[in-house]
C-alpha cells in the first residue's frame, strides 16, 4: 500500500520525535509499504530516511509554495518527487495518493492534513480508508474535542479516525 504520514518539521535527529518517525518509516517499508510525505524536513525526513535504509520507496509530495516560503529542498531519502505548485495541491497528493494515513505529532499543518482527509472522507468525496493517529497528545485532542462538541459528529463520523499508542501498533493494525 501507500501510505501517506502527517506530522511536524520540528523533529530533528537524536530527539525521540524523529527516532519514532525514523521507525514508522523503518516498519512500513518492512512490511512492503511505500511512503509519502511531504518531502522535507522534521518528521518527513526521519519517515523518509526509515523506509529509504530499509529498502522502501519513498514519494515526496513537495510544492513551490513550501519551498519559496521555508528555502527549503527535498530530503536526501526522496526517491519519487510529485512536485506540486500550491499547498492544497499537495495536500491533495498526500491524501489522494494513498491508501491509509498515519498522523505524528505535529502542529497546525499537521491538524490540517488530519481534519481535510476526515472531512473529506465525511462527505464521501474521498473513499474511506485508515486515517490513523499516533499518540496520547491526539487521542486526548480528540476525546475533548468529541465531548465537548458531540452533538456535531455521529459515531460514524468519530469511527472514521483510529487511534494508536504507537509507531508499532499502528503499523500493525494495517495489516489487520
Amino acid at each position: 500500500m501507500n501510505i501517506t504520514v502527517f506530522g511536524g518539521a520540528q523533529p530533528r535527529e537524536g530527539m525521540a520525535s524523529y527516532e519514532e518517525a525514523y521507525m514508522l518509516g523503518k516498519l512500513l517499508a518492512e512490511h512492503g509499504h511505500a511512503v509519502l510525505t511531504g518531502g522535507y524536513m522534521g518528521t518527513m525526513e526521519a519517515v523518509s530516511r526509515g523506509a529509504c535504509e530499509a529498502g522502501g520507496h519513498v514519494i515526496g509530495v513537495t510544492c513551490i509554495d513550501i519551498e519559496e516560503w521555508r528555502k527549503s529542498k527535498p530530503n536526501q531519502w526522496v526517491k519519487e518527487e510529485r512536485r506540486k505548485q500550491t499547498l492544497m495541491e499537495r495536500l491533495q497528493g498526500l491524501i489522494e495518493g494513498c491508501d491509509a494515513a498515519i498522523a505524528l505529532p505535529g502542529g497546525a499543518g499537521t491538524l490540517a492534513e488530519i481534519s481535510l482527509m476526515w472531512n473529506l472522507m465525511i462527505v464521501e468525496s474521498l473513499t474511506p480508508r485508515p486515517l490513523t493517529l499516533i499518540g496520547r497528545g491526539w487521542q486526548s485532542t480528540f476525546d475533548r474535542f468529541f465531548h465537548e462538541f458531540e452533538t456535531y459528529m455521529p459515531t460514524h463520523q468519530r469511527e472514521l479516525l483510529y487511534f494508536a499508542e504507537d509507531v508499532k501498533t499502528a503499523v500493525n493494525n494495517l495489516e489487520s
